[in-house]
């Protein structure tokens, strides 16, 4: 087992990047995730990787484009704003099918909003974000020691699919220094006989593209990217249940928050009532069966983000009217204490919650 190692998120992500064999960054600096960027202009010359600060975060997801055309292991990183500018390379990127990591440690917004933990940017993640039907597969680390593990499985699932894998996190996380320990994929490599390296023995050059002109061609593509969202949706649901057995409210977070929910739901415990919490770490596929679940045996949900709400519709979809479905955010980068989730429990278990 490797020695763990005492490290800041932001920089732990790096490093599993490092190990997981990435070789080749592209990004551009923005709080709270620009340690990131600094820790790999460090680390990338020492491993014969390449690191690249790009004038723009356009230009960097294009950067990004071209290295994963070429078969490349590779990673861009940035905050809010800035995967915003990256959408329409991010669409580019999903519609030639090609494996790459992003990296978004969420701050307060919108416009330049604050740089301050958050998690608004839920919908531009799992709802595509940029144009045309495509999605990212999403996870979602609540530690350090999830940031490197889930930056470790990203790559994977990016050769895997050939599909954007976009680890979300937010400030708090990617500023936070916790023990983690670094640990590598067991996947084997991926061949990678579609990318752009010259003929290397073929009769015909490899050519990526996104651009399909004729209509039936087009609809032929996207009928074969549903089909493989479909497989993804099939084996790549990922989350955590706690003390979910004889919960009668189940509390449902994600990243940060669900640290702070967990405490509360052991405060709540304690004073004897039956709190159990639902952490999605797949956010894309959604857990969704999983979730409805749990309404065989729960009477009721709230959903906690740092948002104005977001993630609490994938949740009354997935619920599906079965049970109500409560919610409770902050937003502008303020993060609630366990106390305050803790009596916003006893409200909602007293029938005087806010949906």
């Amino acid at each position: 087992m490797a020695e763990k190692v005492l490290m800041k998120g932001n920089e732990a992500i790096g490093e599993a990047a490092i190990v997981a064999g990435c070789r080749h960054y592209f990004g551009y600096p923005i709080t709270p995730q620009t340690e990131l960027t600094e820790y790999m202009s460090r680390r990338m010359p020492k491993v014969d990787g390449v690191f690249l600060q790009a004038e723009s975060e356009v230009a960097a997801i294009n950067m990004v484009y071209g290295a994963a055309g070429a078969g490349a292991r590779v990673m861009t990183s940035s905050s809010s704003p800035g995967i915003s500018l990256k959408q329409e390379g991010i669409s580019y990127i999903a519609g030639a099918e090609l494996p790459c990591v992003i990296v978004n440690m969420m701050r307060g917004g919108p416009g330049l909003g604050s740089i301050q933990p958050a998690q608004g940017d839920y919908f531009q993640a799992t709802k595509g974000g940029g144009h045309g039907d495509f999605r990212n597969i999403v996870l979602a680390p609540n530690s350090v020691q999830e940031l490197v593990d889930i930056t470790i499985l990203s790559f994977d699932l990016a050769e895997k699919y050939r599909n954007p894998v976009m680890v979300l996190g937010d400030g708090a996380l990617g500023q936070m220094m916790e023990p983690a320990e670094f640990n590598p994929s067991n996947a084997e490599p991926s061949q990678k006989p579609w990318a752009a390296t010259g003929l290397r023995g073929r009769t015909k050059p490899n050519i990526i593209n996104s651009l399909y002109l004729q209509p039936d061609i087009l609809e032929r593509h996207n009928i074969h990217l549903q089909d493989k969202y479909t497989l993804i949706k099939e084996n790549e649901i990922r989350y955590e249940q706690i003390r979910t057995d004889d919960a009668e409210l189940v509390l449902v977070a994600y990243g940060i928050t669900s640290r702070i929910a967990r405490s509360a739901m052991e405060k709540a415990r304690s004073e004897g009532m039956k709190v159990g919490l639902f952490r999605p770490i797949s956010l894309w596929p959604f857990p969704e069966a999983q979730l409805f679940e749990l309404t065989k045996k729960s009477s009721a949900f709230l959903t906690l983000e740092l948002s104005a709400g977001q993630m609490v519709e994938d949740v009354r979809l997935a619920v599906n009217g079965a049970k109500p479905v409560y919610f409770y955010g902050r937003t502008g980068g303020m993060m609630p204490s366990p106390q305050e989730v803790y009596e916003v429990i006893v409200k909602t278990m007293n029938g005087k919650g806010g949906k």
